[in-house]
């Protein structure tokens, strides 16, 4: 391989690392929301995996059964952070082409 080729693919992974990293600061602005219980529990996740809000309707505050709105809290919180990671799923298969390149951004450096 000529050191021509070796920079223009040099220089085409920097341009594919930098348009990940900004997809990556767009994410963090973008959120997603899921309910359990019909809605009696809503958490909103943002693209970065953290809850940014919980929502917990009156109703469903039972001091007599607290198991079941624990439940309902992992269960939306559980939907809305898989969600979040299907969006920037989907974000960053538009730049790779759904070519899953480890060690250049993806969801390993966003969810752990």
């Amino acid at each position: 391989m000529s050191k021509k080729m070796l920079g223009d693919i040099m220089r085409e992974a920097q341009k594919l690392q930098a348009e990940m990293q900004r997809l990556q600061e767009e994410a963090k602005k973008k959120t997603v929301e899921a309910s359990a219980g019909g809605g009696m529990v809503t958490v909103i996740a943002n693209g970065a995996g953290e809850l940014v809000s919980v929502r917990i309707e009156k109703d469903v505050v039972n001091p007599e059964d607290v198991e079941m709105l624990q439940d309902l809290v992992l269960a939306a919180s559980n939907e809305a952070l898989r969600r979040a990671q299907q969006m920037v799923n989907e974000d960053m298969s538009k730049v790779t082409g759904g070519l899953q390149l480890p060690g250049i951004g993806g969801l390993g450096n966003i969810f752990g």
